[in-house]
């Protein structure tokens, strides 16, 4: 199907061999990984997404509920998926038939998995998520060892991996120490007891970079693989590469682009857009994009941030409306209706970045990319 409107996703899945790889180097060979795709690959692509990274050789991808997990498989995805979201013990049926592994914290979960697996005669793949900060989900650290023990004595689950989550490795390097030290005492204890799980992991993309201890030996990088960075003012990560510091920086997979729909002439002392929130305050030339809110690019970045045409800086002025917004062009040559803009990459020697526009909307780069709407294309680069 022709899409007519022209605004338009462009992922560049090079980069993501190149992040992947660069994770890869990092961990080393003996450390399993395992990439989040949830949310639509973070905003990229689900399906796509899932297959280059399986071509890589991922093993494991991470989505948050039964859904996604049977759009892959559909998909003919066939590495293994686990379901990082809780779910309710009625929707147990599906786990079994789409030969998803799931994450589990109750009892009440665990026991009708294991009755229906029972029933089919088949062993459900289960990872035991313990919480040890983030109150959120996760059966506490305290309560861990014997609810694991409990769950190790069902016949039709098999325990492969236990795990945690860290609320705060940017802000508080303490507390997610005191988590890695928990989290490994608890494993310690399991295997003293004769309960070895084969995969234990904690470090999401920060942990990777900043708490080596934090690796076990799997680990699940998303926002790093996506080449967006997960600590903030920073553009590139040092790592230490064939036992030497270096920094690299990553490689965005997304870019934003679209097209200038009108060019206009605005006279000095006149309003721009919904309630006038942007007054002219000279002759201003006014190009708008068929781009808004209803795409996904946030409104709150009205007369905030910029997009890129004619390889300069070119503001957004005035209210972000719902399938459009306006762009100060004054002073830049040669733009025409047609012409193309960029809200996030590169053009020529200037960039507009997640990061940036994260900054600016007082959220984090995972919003800026997951929220880009259905209604764009999305174009692959091999």
């Amino acid at each position: 199907m022709t899409n007519y409107r022209p605004s338009w996703a462009e992922i560049d899945l090079r980069n993501l061999d190149y992040n992947f790889r660069l994770v890869k180097k990092i961990v080393g060979p003996k450390i399993k990984i395992l990439v989040p795709v949830k949310a639509h690959g973070y905003g990229h692509g689900l399906i796509p997404v899932s297959k280059r990274l399986e071509k890589l050789g991922v093993d494991y991808l991470g989505v948050a509920s039964i859904d996604e997990g049977i759009v892959l498989r559909n998909a003919g995805v066939t590495k293994p998926i686990l379901i990082l979201g809780s779910i309710l013990p009625g929707d147990i049926e599906p786990i079994l038939r789409y030969r998803l592994t799931q994450a589990i914290s109750t009892m009440d979960v665990a026991e009708k998995l294991n009755q229906a697996a029972r029933s089919e005669n088949a062993l459900a793949l289960v990872h035991i998520k313990v919480d040890t900060g983030m109150h959120r989900m996760g059966v506490y650290y305290e309560e861990a060892y014997n609810f694991i023990k409990y769950i190790a004595g069902m016949d039709n689950i098999r325990i492969e991996g236990i795990f945690t989550h860290f609320p705060c490795a940017e802000e508080d390097t303490d507390f997610t120490k005191k988590q890695i030290e928990i989290f490994g005492s608890l494993i310690k204890r399991l295997e003293e007891a004769g309960i070895n799980i084969p995969l234990r992991h904690a470090a999401n993309s920060l942990g990777v970079i900043d708490y080596p201890l934090s690796h076990f030996n799997l680990v699940r990088p998303g926002l790093m693989v996506y080449g967006l960075y997960p600590k903030q003012g920073i553009d590139s990560i040092s790592v230490k590469l064939n036992n030497k510091k270096v920094n690299v920086k990553l490689r965005p997979l997304l870019t934003l682009k679209t097209k200038i729909v009108h060019i206009n002439t605005v006279s000095a002392g006149k309003g721009v857009s919904y309630g006038y929130a942007y007054i002219t305050s000279r002759q201003t030339r006014i190009a708008t994009l068929a781009m808004g809110y209803g795409d996904g690019y946030p409104r709150c970045l009205s007369n905030k941030a910029y997009c890129l045409i004619g390889g300069r800086r070119a503001k957004i002025v005035g209210n972000i409306c719902m399938d459009q917004m306006m762009a100060d062009i004054t002073g830049i040559k040669n733009v025409a209706v047609g012409q193309e803009a960029v809200l996030i990459g590169r053009q020529d020697k200037e960039s507009v970045t997640a990061e940036e526009l994260a900054q600016l909307a007082g959220t984090i780069p995972y919003e800026i990319v997951c929220d880009l709407g259905t209604r764009l294309s999305w174009v692959y680069k091999e």
